[in-house]
């Protein structure tokens, strides 16, 4: 957590206005644009007027205009253009000012502001009479974003207050004191806000020869706020880049003039969210982003930050849409980038040598099991033969006509039952060593299931007899199937012994073959302790035994179940169990009828 709050701390200090310009305007884009207040109209001077006019509006026709529009009584006449090189001869000149100086409500606009300490602002003789306000447009030249677009206008500059805010305080008298203007900032000393601009053409112009020529209702304009203003394309200062176009004719000024002060009118201007907040989101995703570099898969990180990304975007946005909350969006996503491209390669270390570990860890015990397996293999062969001398010596003594002592007796039969189990157990070391090098071989042969059940009852008879457990047998007639002969009597002998070895003294088992559907199903029941349900899982595992059969004085190697389920497996078939504690189990086997055993189990099984 501190690595992605000190990330984010550095992320911060970047200054990232440009981006945010950028992902500020898509939101003023593609938001549903609200509506103008209907207070405001324009009158644009543009080519088809100077067609129309056979050149450029002198004097005489902007004394006609000024006429005309006047009659009307608008509230206000704002002249965003210069007025000091119009074509007309001096009288002309001295008839335009006489009529502009009588129309109280008639202002011009011009881009100087006024100092403190300074004469008012003035135009030159003999213009000086008329009414001359600031009216400047700030554009992101040298600060911000610094790329030339006007995304603010100013409120305040020392003290002097702004001819759009004066304009707009015509309709709202207490703007910008008892009526605060929302996301006023101050920025240098100076009063600023930003402009929550419409689509161009939101207020649409009236051609300046219809007014002049009376060919519209001039009824329009009356108590409305009416900007003359140019669109020639000619000249520079008569357009503006917006976040609609950074084109150099992007929008006329008198719209610009127009968007301001219809944003006073709503006082909708967007309201740039708090440094802490924003500074809290930049931490909250640097800590995210670190989390899923480190705490997550790649495929599923991507997919998380991608997401985060995304939800985070359109929250921005609807915060923008439906409150006009300008939430910065640049340095959260930067911190996406920066903590995921930063730090990734340093997980990648960390799995590289995670993975070589494991790589030596697995060399080693590839070495290890190896020389385990060699190490079973040699000794399991060299163990047969003397327990071949064991077990051919008490054949023969068993054999010689020579009477047998009963204590001589019953050592015998202790030699052979133990020689028995200890071949058993090193057949069934040697078979789990062929299973792990992968060297079984299925050798089919078309069999009757039962001779092997019988097979199988008769190498368990001499243990049962001990035991005084009867074997019982309901074996239906059977065709013969291809098997493989040695492995599934295996199979059952494995079982049936198990049966013997756990269950009690004077009990049955009880062995049944029949057909269902396309299978043989045999089922060796017995009637002993059973197994305990949390213990059946496990039950086929390599080397399992149960805690009951570690306690009891059965011996055995945990691999009789293991040998078993995989030799059936071999064959398509399947091993399962069904058990009580303290009411017996039933192994229920099944083999396929039609020859389809692949004769390979899947590793996991190995």
């Amino acid at each position: 957590m501190l690595v992605a709050l000190i990330l984010a701390f550095l992320i911060f200090q970047i200054r990232l206005d440009y981006l945010e310009s950028i992902l500020y305007d898509a939101r003023m884009r593609l938001r549903p644009a609200p509506a103008a207040s209907g207070h405001i109209e324009t009158v644009l001077i543009n080519l088809k007027t100077i067609e129309a006019l056979k050149g450029a509006p002198g004097f005489a026709e902007h004394d006609l205009f000024l006429q005309r529009l006047a009659s009307v009584e608008p509230k206000a006449i704002v002249y965003d253009m210069s007025i000091l090189s119009l074509r007309g001869d001096g009288a002309e000149q001295a008839r335009f000012l006489q009529t502009a100086e009588r129309i109280p409500q008639l202002i011009f606009l011009t881009d100087q502001l006024e100092m403190k300490g300074e004469e008012p602002l003035k135009m030159p003789p003999p213009f000086q009479n008329l009414r001359l306000q600031s009216g400047p447009k700030s554009s992101d030249s040298s600060n911000f974003a610094k790329d030339s677009v006007t995304r603010r206008f100013l409120i305040r500059y020392q003290d002097q207050v702004i001819s759009d805010v004066s304009l707009a305080r015509l309709f709202r008298p207490n703007l910008g004191n008892a009526d605060p203007i929302r996301g006023q900032f101050d920025f240098l000393g100076t009063d600023q806000a930003y402009i929550n601009f419409r689509p161009p053409g939101s207020y649409p112009a009236s051609p300046f020869a219809a007014v002049m020529e009376k060919r519209m209702d001039l009824e329009t304009f009356r108590d409305k706020i009416v900007i003359i203003g140019e669109d020639t394309q000619v000249a520079e200062r008569d357009y503006a880049r917006t976040p609609y176009s950074r084109d150099s004719i992007g929008m006329t000024s008198a719209e610009v003039h127009a968007n301001i002060i219809d944003t006073l009118l709503r006082n909708d201007s967007p309201l740039k969210s708090p440094l802490w907040f924003d500074a809290l989101w930049a931490a909250a995703i640097s800590i995210l982003t670190v989390y899923v570099v480190f705490a997550v898969k790649p495929a599923q990180g991507l997919l998380i930050l991608l997401g985060t990304m995304t939800g985070f975007s359109v929250l921005s946005f609807f915060a923008f849409w439906l409150g006009g909350l300008w939430m910065n969006m640049a340095h959260p996503l930067l911190a996406v980038f920066l903590c995921y491209y930063f730090l990734i390669p340093y997980r990648l270390i960390i799995e590289n040598r995670y993975r070589w570990e494991i790589y030596q860890k697995h060399k080693l015990l590839q070495q290890v099991e190896e020389l385990k397996t060699n190490f079973i293999s040699m000794m399991s062969h060299d163990l047969k033969t003397p327990i071949a001398r064991i077990q051919g010596m008490t054949d023969v003594i068993e054999r010689d006509s020579t009477p047998l002592s009963t204590d001589q007796r019953e050592a015998l039969d202790t030699v052979r039952s133990s020689s028995s189990d200890l071949l058993k157990f090193i057949n069934a070391i040697l078979q789990y060593g062929s299973i792990e090098s992968q060297h079984i071989q299925l050798r089919r042969a078309s069999k009757d299931v039962n001779d092997l059940i019988d097979s199988a009852i008769k190498q368990n008879e001499f243990l049962a007899k001990l035991k005084r457990i009867q074997i019982k047998t309901e074996l239906e007639p059977l065709f013969p199937i291809s098997i493989d002969p040695e492995l599934i009597r295996q199979v059952f002998s494995n079982l049936i012994e198990n049966a013997v070895k756990y269950s009690p003294e004077d009990t049955k088992i009880l062995v049944s073959s029949e057909e269902q559907g396309d299978f043989v199903v045999v089922q060796i029941a017995d009637q002993g302790p059973g197994i305990p349900p949390e213990e059946l899982p496990n039950l086929f595992m390599k080397f399992f035994r149960s805690r009951q059969a570690k306690v009891s004085t059965v011996k055995g190697s945990g691999l009789g179940l293991y040998l078993a389920r995989y030799f059936t497996e071999l064959h398509d078939g399947t091993v399962s169990v069904e058990s009580s504690y303290g009411q017996g189990t039933t192994f229920t086997v099944k083999l396929p009828l039609s020859t389809g055993g692949s004769g390979h189990v899947e590793s996991t099984r190995r």
